[in-house]
């Protein structure tokens, strides 16, 4: 059943909420995963959004969620501008990807601090998304709960340290996943919360040995 936001789509800057909700919507995503403002990114645009992305504004739309803008920023048709101003090096190039879903991009993210990240994502219709890939782990992401993600040792313990602080906290576990590409080695964890996670559970998580990356995405 849809709803009434899945009918009449979301508020926002645009011709299309596919094309440029959307795309907002991913690059504001992709920036939350790097966990800081990048400096140099790389956009590789698959099916439709390499073919009309340009006419619609989507290249606009991902720059302007790069800069943490929201969908309905005012400000979007100037972000390419606007990040260039802020040092922000941007380049976009199509690229063919199999099996990818029609509105699809590759984010390929380098922050201020050197600190990288590759967030593959889809434009889904109405504003909504699906992040399909996060450094190269198979994932299934919507952005619409605070969530937790950990990249961390492939080892017995790691998530029930992670689960309990945040029951500590008193934070409802909504959906989690857990994949791996290769057995005893990495391993990333994707925890989707009821309640919003705090700072100093984030912090809490990011110190536990064990763990070699934390991410904090919030509802976008």
């Amino acid at each position: 059943m849809k709803g009434v936001f899945d009918i009449i789509g979301p508020v926002m800057i645009g011709p299309s909420s596919s094309h440029t909700a959307g795309a907002t919507r991913l690059g504001k995503i992709a920036r939350a995963i790097l966990g800081e403002e990048p400096s140099r990114v790389l956009v590789k645009l698959h099916g439709s959004f390499a073919k009309t992305g340009r006419g619609h504004g989507t290249d606009k739309a991902i720059a302007a969620g790069l800069l943490g803008f929201s969908s309905d920023d005012e400000r979007i048709p100037e972000a390419l501008n606007l990040a260039a101003a802020a040092g922000m090096k941007i380049e976009f190039v199509r690229k063919n990807l199999a099996n990818a879903h029609p509105n699809t991009a590759v984010i390929e993210m380098i922050g201020k601090s050197g600190r990288q990240a590759s967030v593959m994502g889809c434009s889904v219709g109405g504003g909504n998304i699906i992040v399909t890939r996060i450094n190269g782990y198979q994932v299934e992401l919507t952005g619409e709960y605070a969530t937790l993600i950990t990249i961390h040792e492939d080892r017995p313990g790691v998530v029930s340290h992670v689960t309990q602080v945040l029951a500590q906290e008193k934070i409802n576990v909504a959906f989690m996943r857990v994949s791996r590409q290769e057995r005893g080695a990495e391993a990333l964890m994707i925890l989707e919360s009821d309640e919003p996670i705090s700072r100093q559970a984030y912090d809490v998580v990011a110190n536990i040995p064990a763990v070699e990356v934390a991410m904090l995405v919030l509802p976008s």
